[in-house]
Order: structure tokens, then C-alpha cells, then sequence
């Protein structure tokens, strides 16, 4: 009895919060997709228009934020997957001195918020000329720990009888990694890139300080155009802005996210 109780509570609290997230996506449709006046007011009879999305992307030049956050995207994430897998299969195969303090410095990283190294960061691009440039947004963020964690845990439950039989072939040892870890290290590399993409694409804080122009702005940064208290702000232009901008993430989640639940879960379990 207790248990049915439990379970019974457990899935009220799974609608609960599914409801609270589920809210503010609906709202920002609703706005979006009606006049300026229905935006506090739910009629069902009220109009539909397509009107604020043709006013949101006139007021930015989306098409410009768009390139610049999907090549920032995915010039962190290929620098990430790269580094990460060659220090992965450093930590997860060879030995040397220092290793353990090595990767215990990385694990240390992940307890440093980005936020805090947000000053030496941006003296560090001033000094190498790169403020206002993507490689300024993307370069702090080419090394990731999380990345090395995940992957160094996926390694090293790898079979090292694959690497004598690699070895017997007359592979190299980066052939090896390419051929033997690489394809069996699949989920945990999606799992990430899932992450990867969806904190960049998102990202704000960062992108702020050091981007000045048009040229270097992502998507997030852009958007705050759409919420100047001088020009007044208009809901229904900002929710269509801001679907504009998600919509690339929301219609990957609803794609893959049997993928995406599939993939943490095995990555974990690794």
C-alpha cells in the first residue's frame, strides 16, 4: 500500500514539474503567434498572425547571429571532442609521472564556476587581440573536463585486449583510438555534444563582455535588443524572437530525446 502510495506521488510530482516547464513555452507560443493585445489576455477567439516574427527578425540581423552562434557551436565542440578524447586516452591507457595529479587538476576544474574566471579571461583575450571575435567567445571553453571525465570513463572500460589485437594488426596507437575507442565511445560522445551544444547555444554572460559589434554576436546576446527599456518592450516581438532562437534546440529535443535519455543512461552506466 505504501509503495502504490509512493509511486502515486511520484508520478503527481513528474506532471507537477513537467507542467511547470511546460508553461512558460506556452505562453511564449501564445504570445508569438497573436497580437500585442492578447498577450495578457487568453481569448480563444483571438487572431492568429505571423506579424511579430516578420517584426523580430527586420529589428536584428538574425541571419548573421544565427551563423555566428552555429559556427561557434560547433568550432567549441570539435576543438572539445578532439582534446578531449587524445587527453581521455592519455589518462585512460598510458602510464607516466604526474598522471593522477594530472587528472585530479582536470576534476578540479569542475568545481571552478566559469563565472569567476570571467575577468582573467578577458585579459587574456585582450592581450592576444581577440576581443569581439568568435575564437574570443569559443577559446576558453576548447578544454573541457567534463569531456575528459566522461570519456577517460568510457575508455578505460574498454577491453585491453582490443588494443594487443589493434596492435597485432600493426596499428599505430592513434589508429587504435580511432578505429577501436572512437566507435565504441559513441553514446558517451552524443551525450556530451547534446550538453555541448545546448550551454554554447545559450550561452550569455561570457559572449556580453566580450563581443562589442554586430559581426561577433551570437544569438543570446542579440536578443537583448529586443528588451530595452528606452524602445519599450513588446512581448509579443520578444517571444518570437526568443522561439526563433530556441526553436533549433526544441525541435532537436523532440527528435532525439529518446536518443538523448538512451545515451546519459549508457553513459553513465559506463
Amino acid at each position: 500500500m505504501l509503495f502504490n502510495e509512493s509511486g502515486w506521488l511520484d508520478t503527481l510530482a513528474a506532471w507537477l514539474l513537467a507542467l511547470l516547464w511546460v508553461l512558460p513555452l506556452v505562453y511564449a507560443v501564445w504570445t508569438a503567434f497573436h497580437p500585442a493585445e492578447y498577450a495578457t489576455r487568453f481569448a480563444l477567439d483571438a487572431p492568429l498572425t505571423l506579424d511579430n516574427f516578420r517584426r523580430a527578425w527586420a529589428a536584428a540581423p538574425f541571419a548573421r547571429y544565427f551563423f555566428n552562434t552555429t559556427l561557434l557551436v560547433g568550432m567549441i565542440l570539435a576543438a572539445q571532442l578532439v582534446l578531449a578524447t587524445l587527453a581521455a586516452y592519455a589518462f585512460a591507457r598510458y602510464r607516466f609521472r604526474g598522471r593522477n595529479l594530472m587528472f585530479a587538476l582536470v576534476l578540479v576544474q569542475l568545481m571552478v564556476m566559469p563565472d569567476i574566471l570571467v575577468v582573467e579571461n578577458y585579459k587574456t583575450m585582450a592581450q592576444l587581440g581577440l576581443v569581439d571575435s568568435l575564437w574570443a567567445i569559443g577559446l576558453p571553453y576548447f578544454a573541457s573536463a567534463f569531456a575528459i571525465f566522461l570519456l577517460r570513463q568510457t575508455f578505460m572500460g574498454i577491453p585491453k585486449e582490443l588494443d594487443d589485437a589493434a596492435r597485432a594488426e600493426g596499428a599505430s596507437a592513434l589508429q587504435t583510438l580511432w578505429r577501436v575507442y572512437v566507435p565504441l565511445a559513441k553514446p558517451t560522445y552524443t551525450a556530451f555534444a547534446l550538453v555541448s551544444v545546448s550551454f554554447h547555444w545559450n550561452n550569455f554572460l561570457w559572449p556580453l563582455l566580450v563581443t562589442n559589434s554586430q559581426q561577433a554576436r551570437p544569438l543570446t546576446v542579440g536578443l537583448q535588443i529586443f528588451s530595452a527599456v528606452d524602445q519599450g518592450i513588446d512581448w509579443s516581438i520578444i517571444t518570437a524572437a526568443t522561439l526563433m532562437s530556441s526553436a533549433p534546440l526544441l525541435l532537436a529535443f523532440l527528435l532525439f530525446q529518446r536518443q538523448f535519455v538512451q545515451n546519459f543512461m549508457r553513459a553513465g552506466i559506463k
